[in-house]
């Protein structure tokens, strides 16, 4: 019963905002956001009873290199500080996703053969019939209290179920073990977030190791248990901890991890020790620790010994980790603008060469040095970029990056644009989700669109002459103008997403841009989105605790904002549809004489006198007010005569055409060549969302006016923007009008 009705909570804001909202869209949210509490108050700051759990882990791992294995072993630590006492944990086996028939392959029901196809892709019939052709999935050898006594648990597909022999009460902690192993999956062929890739020229591997072991699903004061399977999209929900991990692997081996490294001389040389200290002290340009000559070397051995590597991290989410005996490793120091000092590191083979030495660990201080300033100071030792085929995927401290030069090492911009932009991205991701806490699995957009948003600032910044077009407003248009039946609004669960990329990426970060350009202004949405990462770094924050932070820090009512861009589907598409043009003259006239003639139309009608617009202006007079009411009585006519007099009033007609509130941005142009940008709050449509009028003043005469000039607000049809309209003619409107 409670899921139904946690369910249907869920799509009603979905049917309102979508379909029945029509003449309601700058009413609050109010109950449509859950209601505040002790946990998370009203203003969007976590309450004074705010709770989170936490999760500590000591884990031994060991990689395969022949078999291309992982087996390990753990002891975790769970300790409730909520309110409720436990009778059971959950913990995510994200792994299981990769057996054959995995529920997340069955329910894959938006994937059809065309019937024009000549062929498909091996990862396409995988991933669709539930035949992976190996052996994935976790295997759990044993599931124990710390004493070896055996626990009682359930698998359900990416779930696990452990009941707890005595309940978990509040403030008690609990640990047991897990051992287990699984076959490391090949990225090129069957995909995924971590795996391996396989070198045939010179028979070495390079793994990119993540969701390795059984992890702890998130308790808290929202949902309960966050025990939603992984089908493929939604990312993971995690509990911050304290980790421990020793990372067996050949001794030939270089591991690039999260965490710091507690035992460097037992695995690093005299030379890569020595030059890390250098590194350390290097903030304008990277150090390499291990170069490339020195990897070539290691790619023609075999190494018949094994190395362990011990890491050791604070405060973090989740855990991953990098090796190969291929690995070239470069350091940088980064000054930080809240003064503290981290590591920029990239990991890469020579096949990344020389792209990445140049690009990768720069790339890693832009995002870290931006991010910063704009989020909360980086907190951790070190940040990592490690250079792998497959897609880019994020981890605390370390993230795994696509981007590689041409065969004989060539490269041109799209290809460093492609690199830089995703690191950029994924070193980003230890800001949002990695420090400021969403819920991956239930709502994408709150670490990828965050993320994007912030890769594009980034890119924009430190990468101005790069062809980078994504995550604008501009971008966003394509798909904005597309069928609304193939549409999602921001606020979906990613599971149910119809196009992930552009509703949890590019439109969340489009929307933050117009908020921040053209809506806030820079200065105040910067100042709420620190507040915003500041209150909630460490924590887990929810879609209503970012929408009030951001008011509550800036004084902007932005409920219209999130209504129109994370709960529906609608785009911004406005029409100058008409304007008139009054001209003021300073003489006295009985006010009644203004209405007898009509104003002149500067679309059509009128001589051609010479204005642009092909039409005459109508001549007012300021004249005595007959109203009497004492809101009258202050008005000085003749002080407003002379202040206006000669002045042009333009009289513009604006209609909504694609339903989302947005302001109105204009650019005049005047018979002198001049330009000017005017811009006018969406508040402007409170009243009637689809059709408003205002007036404008101006001193110049106007040659023409075009709506969204900078293609800033994501308009969708730019034809009916201008006014005049496109192509009209001042000769056949002459011709016209001499016939009349």
């Amino acid at each position: 019963m409670k899921r139904i009705t946690i369910t249907m909570l869920f799509l009603m804001p979905l049917m309102v905002f979508g379909q029945y909202e029509k003449g309601r869209k700058f009413e609050q949210l109010g109950t449509n956001l859950p209601s505040p509490n002790q946990y998370r108050t009203g203003s969007g700051a976590p309450g004074p009873d705010y709770w989170q759990q936490q999760a500590d882990y000591k884990i031994a791992v060991e990689l395969d290199d022949e078999n291309q294995k992982v087996t390990g072993s753990e002891t975790i630590t769970y300790t409730n500080n909520s309110p409720s006492t436990l009778k059971y944990l959950w913990l995510q086996l994200d792994q299981n996703v990769r057996k054959n028939n995995s529920v997340g392959s069955q329910v894959n029901g938006s994937q059809r053969i065309s019937s024009r196809a000549k062929s498909v892709s091996g990862a396409f019939v995988q991933s669709t019939t539930g035949d992976y052709g190996y052996d994935g999935g976790f295997k759990l050898q044993s599931v124990t209290d710390v004493a070896g006594n055996e626990l009682t648990h359930l698998i359900n597909n990416t779930m696990m179920k452990v009941s707890l022999p005595q309940p978990l009460k509040t403030g008690e902690s609990y640990s047991f073990k897990i051992s287990w192993y699984y076959n490391v999956n090949n990225r090129a062929t069957r995909g995924g977030r971590s795996g391996y890739e396989y070198f045939e020229e010179d028979k070495n591997y390079l793994y990119t190791i993540a969701q390795f072991y059984p992890r702890m699903a998130v308790y808290d004061d929202v949902n309960g248990w966050q025990n939603k399977q992984f089908l493929g999209s939604g990312e993971f929900a995690l509990s911050f901890g304290n980790f421990e991990v020793a990372i067996t692997v050949p001794s030939d081996h270089m591991v690039a991890s999260t965490g710091t490294l507690q035992n460097a001389t037992d695995v690093l040389s005299k030379d890569e020790l020595r030059r890390f200290e250098r590194a350390k002290k290097s903030f304008d340009k990277p150090v390499i620790i291990r170069t490339e000559k020195e990897a070539r070397s290691l790619e023609k051995k075999r190494a018949n010994t094994k190395s362990t590597w011990v890491f050791k991290a604070e405060m973090v989410r989740d855990f991953a980790f990098a090796s190969s005996r291929k690995f070239i490793w470069d350091t940088q120091a980064v000054r930080l603008p809240g003064g503290g000092t981290t590591l920029a590191m990239s990991y890469y083979p020579k096949e990344g060469n020389p792209l990445w030495e140049r690009e990768s660990t720069k790339a890693v201080v832009n995002t870290l040095t931006y991010y910063s300033e704009k989020t909360v100071d980086y907190p951790y030792p070190k940040a990592i970029s490690v250079h792998a085929a497959s897609i880019g995927m994020e981890y605390p401290m370390i993230c795994f990056n696509f981007g590689r030069p041409n065969p004989d090492g060539s490269y041109n911009d799209q290809i460093k644009t492609r690199m830089v932009f995703v690191i950029v991205h994924e070193v980003g991701h230890n800001f949002f989700p990695m420090i400021i806490n969403s819920d991956e699995r239930q709502w994408a957009w709150m670490d990828e669109g965050l993320d994007s948003f912030l890769e594009y600032m980034t890119m924009k910044e430190y990468y101005p002459e790069l062809p980078y077009t994504s995550n604008s407003p501009a971008a966003i248009v394509p798909y904005m103008k597309g069928s609304k039946s193939f549409m999602s609004p921001i606020m979906t669960n990613p599971e149910q997403s119809k196009q992930l990329g552009p509703e949890a990426y590019s439109k969340p970060s489009a929307a933050l841009v117009v908020l921040r350009e053209s809506v806030m202004g820079p200065e105040l949405f910067d100042q709420a989105l620190k507040e915003y990462s500041e209150r909630w770094a460490f924590k887990h924050p929810k879609p209503a605790d970012f929408f009030r932070t951001m008011e509550d820090a800036s004084a902007v009512d932005l409920d219209w904002f999130w209504k129109g861009w994370f709960y529906s589907t609608d785009n911004v598409d406005v029409e100058v549809s008409d304007v008139k043009w009054f001209k003021l003259k300073g003489e006295s006239k009985s006010i009644e004489g203004q209405v007898q003639a009509q104003p002149g139309n500067l679309g059509s009608g009128g001589a051609d006198t010479g204005n642009p617009f092909y039409g005459e202006p109508k001549v007012l007079d300021i004249g005595d007010s007959q109203v009497s009411s004492e809101y009258r009585s202050g008005y000085n006519n003749e002080e407003i005569r002379d202040r206006f007099a000669g002045k042009n009033l333009y009289e513009v007609t604006f209609e909504n055409k694609g339903g989302l509130m947005t302001p109105i941005i204009i650019e005049w142009t005047f018979k002198d060549g001049t330009k000017e940008i005017e811009t006018i709050p969406a508040e402007i449509w409170r009243k009637n969302e689809e059709k408003v009028t205002h007036i404008f003043a101006k001193d110049k005469e106007v040659d023409s006016m075009r709506f969204d000039p900078n293609n800033e607000l994501a308009d969708t049809d730019t034809k009916n923007n201008v006014f005049p309209k496109t192509g009209a003619s001042r000769f056949n409107n002459f011709k016209k009008n001499q016939g009349n």
